[in-house]
């Protein structure tokens, strides 16, 4: 897959998917934007992908805050003068359910990161993808599809990622414009550790156990399936969600 004069975004980018995303791209000849709160790590992440001859633009931005958001698309098309490729993959996760005195502030946050960002970057973005006949890959999650115990708000803002996907895959269908999601299980992140378990192999096992396949995934794997998504030979795929769980969704 050549993404050679593409442009594109991913959010997240500092660690996880995302940089394994930015990397991926950066390799394949894309022009990258790499937006993340973690500056210090978005700068490890971009001497990784200037290795690859293209010099990426970092963009420090919070993307629960509606200021910090409207300077990702501005800087971009000032950078690079185009957008092709927008990924929303920025997300965090927490354990709490209907029971837990602060349910509504961890609500609120994991929503406005999981979801309303995604709503409004996509927004500023649209314009843009429609004159590159571009597209969106949005990262979701295999708790999109199933109940996991402990797990309300992550779970109800990775649907909602599902059902954003499709909604505005309809809306941008006339202007060219394909959107899909890819919903990932077990994957080597930090995302265990901001759930409070230890980012090891005792953290991942439940996690292991708890797959078909009996392991967890690495994040080049599923940017491996972002890139499909957002190259050429998906170009007759809009309004899907790709699980790649290793059989979670199974057992």
């Amino acid at each position: 897959m050549s993404f050679t004069g593409k442009v594109a975004i991913v959010t997240g980018a500092a660690s996880g998917i995302g940089a394994a995303t930015v990397k991926a791209l950066a390799r394949e000849g894309a022009k990258v934007s790499l937006v993340d709160k973690d500056e210090e790590n978005l700068k490890i992440v971009a001497t990784q992908c200037q290795q690859h001859g293209n010099k990426p633009l970092i963009i420090r931005a919070d993307i629960t805050k509606d200021e910090e958001i409207n300077t990702i698309v501005k800087e971009t098309i000032d950078r690079f003068g185009q957008l092709d490729i927008l990924i929303n993959n920025a997300g965090v996760g927490q354990y709490n359910s209907i029971l837990d005195e602060n349910l509504m502030q961890n609500f609120d946050r994991i929503l406005n990161t999981n979801l309303r960002s995604m709503v409004y970057l996509t927004h500023l973005a649209a314009p843009y993808l429609i004159k590159t006949k571009g597209n969106v890959v949005n990262t979701s999650s295999n708790a999109a599809l199933r109940v996991f115990e402990g797990l309300l708000a992550y779970s109800i803002s990775k649907a909602g990622v599902d059902h954003f996907t499709r909604c505005v895959a309809l809306d941008l269908a006339a202007h060219g414009v394909r959107v899909n999601a890819v919903n990932p299980g077990p994957t080597k992140t930090n995302i265990i550790q901001n759930l409070g378990q230890p980012n090891d192999d005792k953290g991942w096992e439940y996690w292991r156990d708890n797959v078909a396949l009996k392991k967890v995934a690495e994040p080049e794997e599923v940017a491996e399936l972002i890139l499909f998504l957002a190259s050429d030979k998906a170009r007759s795929i809009t309004g899907s969600t790709y699980v790649c769980d290793n059989g979670g969704l199974l057992v």
